[in-house]
């Protein structure tokens, strides 16, 4: 470590040169990363789900499908309209029941369940269908031309307007986030550090770190709209005390040395064995999420664990050569800390020891209660304002057309008319059920395949499979419309064991069971991967105990609140918030127990021992759940997306939940578990 401090100190220019230009690369990363907004496609490859859904798209050719809602408008007209939609690049399908009556069978004669989808009063809607999946760029591109073709946004229906709709809306809002943040960081930086230029270098510095995140995801292939929106504002929330410490330890290396190169080469090699540490359990807390099921959760874990490692490199190389180019400008511009030393609250923390373990107890049981029983909704367009186009034509859908949810059920196409019509009539039985449509039912109708449109054919009976059409009462995501699918399933494995329902309502069926699976697997892995962590970097068995204890108990606190004001949260957000949450604040409990036992080394009063550490650790402490806060309060405030706007608000909230355990609770349980501590701690029980 030593080599590699001097050449940073004898090389600061070069450095810096070396930095910015290797943003030109990350610049063109970062353009030509392909941003996801489907949560959708985060499923597991395995998940039969989606291999129906793979299947309707490759072999069929229904993949992406949307719903036209016209007004008024004569056979004649809407045959036009189907030809215009037709030449849209991307578009498979565009069909009516003019395509399947024509002027040759009366309307009439269609079912009057499905003649209650296709017409209401004058007006009608159009089926259309697209040749890839739902959130691909093709059908994106011929979803927006589809809209300009039809005239209004609002009367175009599917899972790729939400899909479009998430993209316009965080592309709108994505600089703001940026700004808002670099905003309250800078004015936290100010307060709370001695330069009016240092928060210009140290946001820089973590603006160049960010950029080379982000421009290495062109190497994962795509990311998530959640990830590219959160990431930011996380790395500069989580990385940004590593900065505050170098500077700390570089201004009191300069007051001992007058050297500035021998006060920076110290300070490197002070900041790497302090931050090390707690740098590796925020990387191993961000790497939990990748034990997800959710795909998503590999998605903003590797993206985040990457800003980790890429801030620490920042703060270890291109930081202090900032400092050292410089220094003069630097210390010219110092002023007063504005921030207070908190005297009365570290005093209030060492007088009221048993105040304050008291409500611990008190507070614990109702804070897990809460923890464990705030309520989730899984439902997507909840997350999006109830004005955008996406929402509205799903209410005109809805209104006009009863229309809530399609499932589509892939049948090998050697199952027999016969049977069809028994799992047909079983499903029809099921309470909620509208309508359950097979080839085989058309048949029945007495409407020839041949006076049919040929995709259509194709669509509803090919070579391999035959299609069943099921329309439910129940929206999607819904408790009701679940347990109405998982009996679809049992009935029609009962006629062709590798028959398959597919569809967004089964989509977001196996949505749900992976999300609580995920929301265990991610808690218990990060608690166990940062526990292990926190033992070899700490040499201690207790400490970490303790540690963990206090920023659990934050994290029940935290979610806990959403649970007694009655907040309902994006599925993503609950199980990634504690996780995050965990990984980002035990850094503080880790700087705080460190000077403990440093200051237990000098004495054997524990009580004197709490004190001091009080003195050097809540500043910082706070300073660094401040700029945790800032980051992500004023994206929280100011997004229209909830799926961002409740990570990020459940993250601010939770950073000054921890900074308050770790300042009042945290120093009493060292106290009190003192001698438990000292016995399970390898080196420090030898000294002392």
């Amino acid at each position: 470590m030593k080599r590699f401090s001097k050449f940073i100190v004898n090389h600061s220019i070069l450095v810096v040169i070396l930095s910015f230009l290797l943003m030109v690369p990350a610049i063109l990363g970062y353009i030509n990363t392909r941003i996801n907004y489907d949560i959708l496609v985060y499923l597991p490859e395995n998940n039969e789900t989606i291999q129906g859904e793979k299947i309707l798209t490759k072999d069929i050719g229904l993949g992406a499908y949307a719903f036209v809602m016209v007004d008024d408008m004569s056979n004649r007209q809407i045959l036009n309209l189907e030809k215009k939609i037709k030449k849209i690049d991307g578009i498979n399908m565009a069909v009516s029941a003019v395509d399947i009556v024509g002027t040759v069978i009366p309307k009439e004669m269609l079912p009057d369940e499905v003649l209650g989808k296709l017409y209401h009063d004058d007006d009608t809607v159009l089926f259309i269908t697209f040749k890839e999946g739902t959130s691909s760029d093709c059908t994106l591109r011929a979803f927006r031309q589809l809209r300009t073709t039809v005239g209004e946004a609002s009367k175009v229906a599917g899972m790729s307007a939400l899909v479009l709709d998430t993209n316009d809306l965080s592309n709108q809002e994505m600089f703001i986030y940026v700004v808002i943040a670099v905003v309250l960081c800078s004015l936290i930086l100010f307060i709370a550090t001695d330069s009016y230029l240092l928060p210009v270098f140290l946001l820089g510095n973590i603006g160049v770190a960010i950029l080379y995140n982000l421009g290495t995801n062109i190497f994962l292939g795509d990311i998530s709209y959640i990830t590219k929106a959160i990431v930011a504002v996380l790395q500069l929330g989580v990385t940004t005390d590593f900065s505050i410490f170098l500077y700390h330890k570089y201004i009191q290396a300069k007051d001992k040395m007058k050297d500035n190169k021998k006060a920076m080469e110290e300070a490197i090699m002070d900041t790497f064995k302090s931050v090390i540490g707690s740098s590796l359990t925020t990387f191993a807390g961000f790497l939990a999420l990748c034990t997800m099921d959710l795909t998503l959760g590999t998605d903003i874990g590797i993206v985040m664990a990457k800003g980790v490692l890429f801030g620490l490199l920042c703060v270890m190389t291109l930081f202090p050569a900032l400092l050292l180019v410089f220094d003069k400008a630097l210390m010219k511009t110092r002023h007063r800390i504005f921030l207070p030393q908190f005297k009365t609250l570290q005093e209030f923390s060492i007088r009221h020891k048993k105040l304050i373990l008291a409500i611990f107890a008190v507070l614990i049981l109702p804070a897990f209660y809460g923890y464990s029983h705030y309520q989730v909704y899984y439902k997507l367009d909840e997350s999006m304002p109830a004005d955008m186009p996406y929402n509205e034509s799903n209410r005109l859908l809805k209104e006009k057309y009863n229309i809530n949810s399609m499932q589509i059920i892939l049948l090998d196409k050697n199952v027999s008319s016969n049977k069809v019509d028994e799992m047909s009539q079983e499903i029809s039985s099921l309470k909620g059920i509208q309508f359950a449509v097979s080839s085989a039912k058309i048949n029945e109708l007495g409407i020839p395949h041949d006076l049919l449109d040929k995709n259509i054919n194709h669509v509803i009976h090919n070579d391999k499979y035959q299609l069943m059409l099921v329309s439910s009462d129940y929206e999607i995501a819904s408790n009701s419309l679940n347990y109405q699918i998982g009996e679809i399933k049992k009935i029609v494995k009962k006629y062709d064991p590798a028959a398959i329902v597919a569809g967004e309502g089964a989509l977001m069926k196996d949505l749900v069971t992976i999300a609580d699976h995920d929301f265990n697997m991610v808690t218990y892995t990060s608690l166990l991967v940062i526990f292990i962590i926190m033992i070899l970097a700490l040499k201690s068995f207790g400490l970490p105990i303790i540690l963990v204890l206090a920023i659990e108990f934050a994290i029940f606190v935290n979610m806990a609140i959403s649970y007694y004001t009655g907040v309902t949260l994006p599925f993503v957000a609950s199980i990634v918030v504690g996780t995050i949450q965990l990984g980002a604040t035990i850094d503080y409990a880790i700087l705080m127990s460190t000077k403990y036992l440093e200051e237990r080394r000098k004495t054997k009063d524990k009580n004197l021992a709490i004190k001091n550490t009080l003195s050097v650790t809540i500043p910082s402490v706070i300073t660094s759940a401040l700029c945790f806060f800032g980051a992500t309060f004023g994206v929280a405030m100011y997004t229209k997306i909830d799926m961002i706007g409740s990570i990020c608000e459940l993250l601010c909230r939770g950073a000054m939940i921890s900074m308050v355990v770790v300042v009042t609770i945290l120093p009493v349980l060292l106290v009190t578990f003192d001698s438990f501590i000292m016995k399970t701690t390898k080196i420090k029980k030898e000294r002392i």
